[in-house]
């Protein structure tokens, strides 16, 4: 029997304020995510495959559609009108500790400086703490990743004394540093 976590998620999962429309990707986005994803920063910054193509965005909607269906987090673009996607929120299982439920995000270039990553970071935040549970709410940031910390340090995360997370991605290893949100949450993990 399996017993990696799952969560019991709305289909389709929709979360919309603070000036924001997060949304399941659809396969009408692929062209919008060829254009966020093949981008250095993002390339520099996740996991994800570079260059970033149209195979490698129908691959990545394959495999996130896949993680919706399996109840194993998902991943939502971050719209400001319900319609054409600027970045992508994700939420799961904590890699490091599976009690936890983890975000990451990430923000087309031509987007950037508009507090987007900040806002969906509130919205997911608050959205984890009333409907998923979990020990606690957490971000992995590389070291250096000073974007993504000032969102942390934005959003009430604070810098844990976790254990670094080290994950291999792109042929090297990345020293991820855990920040916790100040507030706990109960356990709705399945």
């Amino acid at each position: 029997m399996d017993s990696r976590p799952t969560f019991d998620l709305p289909r389709p999962l929709r979360i919309g304020g603070l000036g924001l429309h997060l949304r399941e990707w659809s396969d009408d986005d692929v062209a919008d995510l060829v254009a966020l994803y093949d981008d250095p920063e993002i390339d520099r910054w996740t996991p994800v495959v570079s260059p970033f193509d149209t195979q490698a965005a129908l691959a990545y909607l394959a495999a996130a559609e896949q993680k919706t269906a399996e109840r194993r987090g998902v991943q939502l673009a971050i719209t400001t009108d319900g319609a054409r996607p600027q970045g992508e929120i994700l939420l799961f299982p904590g890699t490091a500790d599976d009690r936890d439920v983890e975000l990451a995000y990430g923000v087309g270039a031509a987007y950037r400086g508009q507090g987007l990553a900040t806002r969906a970071v509130r919205l997911v935040v608050d959205f984890a703490h009333r409907r998923v549970g979990g020990r606690r709410v957490v971000l992995c940031i590389e070291d250096g990743n000073t974007a993504s910390e000032a969102v942390a340090k934005a959003t009430g995360f604070v810098l844990t004394d976790d254990e670094p997370v080290v994950r291999t991605a792109k042929g090297r290893d990345v020293v991820l540093r855990t920040w916790n949100h100040l507030e706990r949450v109960g356990s709705r993990l399945g």
